[in-house]
C-alpha cells in the first residue's frame, strides 16, 4: 500500500526514508505518514478476516512496504481484559485493561521497537541509537538483536540495574549516562550526529507514532459486539467501537499521539463513530505537562529536577509533544492529570489484588489517575474506559511492598517425635488461633467477593458470609464475629429487619455494623438506622480510603 510523510507545519508531501528526518521544504521533523483511507475504508475490512490477531494485520496502514515475517517476535494482538473487580469497586462497570504487558519483551514499547526496526532493515540500516529509561531499550534490543542491527542504548544511571543487564544480554551496547533523562537524550544525539548513525526521536519517529496507533486499531475491534455497545448518533452503527475514554500514564507522550491518530483513522475510514476523550497521567514529582495544561499555557514548563521514583517517567522537558498532545487532548474533550508516587504504588496493590494484574509503576500511574478522576466525576459511571498497562513489573522493590510484607516461619530443627506436631506449630506461626471475624451479608456474590477481596488485600480475617438477610442473622448469632458487613437490600429479610434483631439481642447489639448499599436512602430510611450503624458507605465506593480506615478503626 503507498503512502506518504506530510509536514505538520508546511504540509509539504514526500516519500519516506527511515533516515530522512526533516520535511526538504522546512526542514520541520514533525511529519507523519498518510495513507489512501478511501480505499482502505473499502478494503481492509475484508482483508482481516483471515489475518492473525497482532500488529501486522493492520500493515496497510504502517510505513513498512514489505513486511518481513522473519523479524517479527509476537507483537500486538494483547488482551482487552474486563476489570469486572475494578469496575464494582469504581461504579464504572465498562472498564477495560489493554494488557501490553503481553507484548515480547513485557511492555507496549515492543510495538514501536517492531514497526521501526522493520523499517530500518527494509532500508538496509545496520546501527542505530535510543536513549532510553528502560523499557525502549529492551524492547529495540530484542528487536535488533533478530535483525542483525547494532544497538547504542544510552540510559541514566537511575535505571534499575536489573533492566541494564536485560539490555545487554541481548547484545545491545549499554552507555550509563549519570544525569536525568533529557541529559541522556542530549548524549546520545550528539553520539548519533558524531557517527552519522540513525536515531529514534521519540514522538518525532514517524514510525513510533505508527506503532502506537496499532493499539487504538486492536481497542476498536475488541470492544466491537461487547455488551454496552454504544450506538451510533447518525443511525447508521459503524464497524467497530471506540471507548468513551482512553487512559495512559505518559513520559514523553508517544503513546496517546499515536492512539489518537490510530482513532483518527478509524473515524475518517467510518469505521468508528468517534474518538475517545484522552486521559493522561504524569507523576506529580515530574508533571511538566500537567502543569501546562492547568495553567492553560501551550508549551510546558520544563522540569529540570525531576522527583519521582517512577523513573521511566521523567521526562522533564517534553519540548512539542505536550503542544501537539495539548490540542489532541482538548479536542477530544480530554483531560490530563498527575498523581503522587505514592498513589501509584497503591494503585499496583489494588490491581494486582482485585485484578490478578501485576503492573510496573509507570503504569500503575495510569490508574492512580483514573481513580483521580472517577472520583471526581470527571468520569461518568456509564462510560466505556480502557486504560493502557504499559508494561509488567519488575521484581518488586521493598519500597513498594513496604513493612510486614511477609512473615518468617521457623520449623522446628530439632527432631520431633510426631512430626505432625512440628508442622502444625510452624503453621500456627502463619495463622494464629484469634483473627479478626468479619460477617459479609449480601445477596449479591459478586460484591461479597469484592469485599473479601478487600479485607484480605488488608490483612487476616476469619470472614463469614451468607446471601440472605435471613442467613445473615442465624450466622451472625452463631458466630459472634467482630464486625457486620451489610447490605440493606435483601430478599427474605432486609437490613433494617437485620438490624433490628441484632439490638433486641443482647449477644449481638454491640456488635458493630457497616452497611454497603447500592440503594439511595431516603430520608426516613436514614432516620430509621439512626445510630444503630457504624458508617454508611454507597457501592462503588468501596476503593475510598475511608472503608479500609472504618475496618481498621473498629478491628483492634
Amino acid at each position: 500500500m503507498s503512502f506518504i510523510i506530510k509536514c505538520l507545519d508546511c504540509g509539504y508531501a514526500a516519500p519516506y526514508f527511515p533516515t530522512s528526518t526533516n520535511c526538504p521544504r522546512c526542514n520541520s521533523q514533525w511529519r507523519e505518514a498518510e495513507y489512501d483511507y478511501e480505499t482502505l475504508a473499502k478494503t481492509l475490512p475484508l482483508q482481516l478476516s483471515g489475518r492473525s490477531f497482532d500488529l501486522w494485520r493492520y500493515r496497510e496502514l504502517l510505513p513498512v512496504r514489505n513486511p518481513n515475517p522473519t523479524l517479527t517476535l509476537g507483537e500486538g494482538g494483547t488482551p482487552l481484559i474486563q476489570a469486572v473487580n475494578l469496575g464494582m469497586m469504581l461504579g464504572t462497570p465498562n472498564l477495560f485493561i489493554k494488557d501490553e504487558r503481553q507484548g515480547p519483551t513485557s511492555s507496549f514499547k515492543d510495538r514501536q521497537a517492531s514497526v521501526t526496526i522493520a523499517a530500518l532493515k527494509e532500508a538496509g540500516i545496520t546501527e542505530m541509537v535510543a536513549a532510553s529509561t528502560g523499557n525502549v531499550a529492551i524492547a529495540y534490543s530484542a528487536f535488533a538483536s533478530r535483525a542483525g542491527i547494532k544497538l547504542w542504548a544510552f540510559v541514566t544511571s537511575l535505571v534499575p540495574a536489573v533492566k541494564m543487564r536485560e539490555i545487554a544480554l541481548y547484545g545491545s551496547q549499554v552507555v550509563k549516562v549519570t544525569g536525568s533523562y533529557d541529559q541522556a537524550k542530549q548524549v546520545a544525539a550528539e553520539f548519533a550526529r558524531q557517527r552519522n548513525l540513525y536515531q529514534d526521536m521519540g514522538a518525532r519517529t514517524i514510525t513510533s507514532i505508527e506503532a502506537m496507533k496499532t493499539i487504538a486499531f486492536e481497542i476498536a475491534e475488541q470492544l466491537t459486539g461487547l455488551p454496552g455497545s454504544n450506538n451510533s448518533s447518525n443511525g447508521k452503527a459503524p464497524l467497530w467501537r471506540a471507548p468513551d475514554w482512553y487512559v495512559q500514564a505518559i513520559s514523553g507522550g508517544m503513546g496517546p499521539l499515536g492512539v489518537y491518530k490510530g482513532f483518527r483513522e478509524l473515524k475518517q475510514m467510518g469505521l468508528i463513530d468517534r474518538i475517545p476523550s484522552i486521559a493522561v497521567i504524569q507523576a506529580d514529582g515530574c508533571a511538566p505537562m500537567v502543569s501546562g495544561f492547568k495553567q492553560g499555557l501551550e508549551t510546558a514548563i520544563p522540569v529540570t529536577a525531576p522527583n519521582t521514583r517512577i523513573e521511566t517517567l521523567a521526562t522533564g522537558d517534553p519540548g512539542r509533544s505536550y503542544t501537539i498532545l495539548r490540542e489532541r487532548v482538548i479536542e477530544t474533550k480530554g483531560t490530563f492529570e498527575s498523581v503522587s508516587d505514592e498513589e501509584a504504588f497503591r494503585a499496583m496493590h489494588v490491581l494486582a489484588k482485585m485484578e490478578g494484574v501485576s503492573a510496573e509503576p509507570a503504569a500503575a500511574v495510569a490508574f492512580a489517575g483514573l481513580f483521580k478522576l472517577v472520583r471526581a466525576g470527571t468520569i461518568k459511571p456509564n462510560e466505556t474506559i480502557v486504560v493502557n498497562c504499559t508494561g509488567h513489573t519488575m521484581p518488586a522493590e521493598e519500597f513498594i511492598l513496604g513493612s510486614n510484607w511477609t512473615r518468617d516461619v521457623q520449623f522446628p530443627a530439632k527432631k520431633q517425635e510426631n512430626p505432625e506436631e512440628g508442622l502444625l506449630s510452624a503453621l500456627n506461626q502463619v495463622a494464629p488461633n484469634r483473627f479478626p471475624r468479619v460477617a459479609i451479608v449480601d445477596d449479591t456474590a459478586e460484591a461479597r467477593r469484592l469485599i473479601r477481596r478487600i479485607l484480605q488485600s488488608q490483612g487476616d480475617f476469619a470472614i463469614f458470609e451468607a446471601a440472605n438477610g435471613k442467613e445473615g442473622l442465624e450466622l451472625i448469632q452463631r458466630e459472634l464475629p467482630d464486625l457486620v458487613i451489610l447490605d440493606l437490600m435483601m430478599p427474605e429479610m432486609d437490613g433494617f429487619a437485620v438490624m433490628d434483631a441484632l439490638k433486641a439481642n443482647q449477644d449481638t447489639a454491640d456488635i458493630p455494623v457497616i452497611v454497603a448499599t447500592a440503594k439511595e436512602l431516603t430520608p426516613n430510611e436514614k432516620s430509621r438506622l439512626g445510630t444503630q450503624i457504624q458508617s454508611l458507605l454507597q457501592k462503588g465506593d468501596f476503593l475510598n480510603d475511608e472503608f479500609l480506615e472504618e475496618v481498621k478503626a473498629l478491628i483492634k
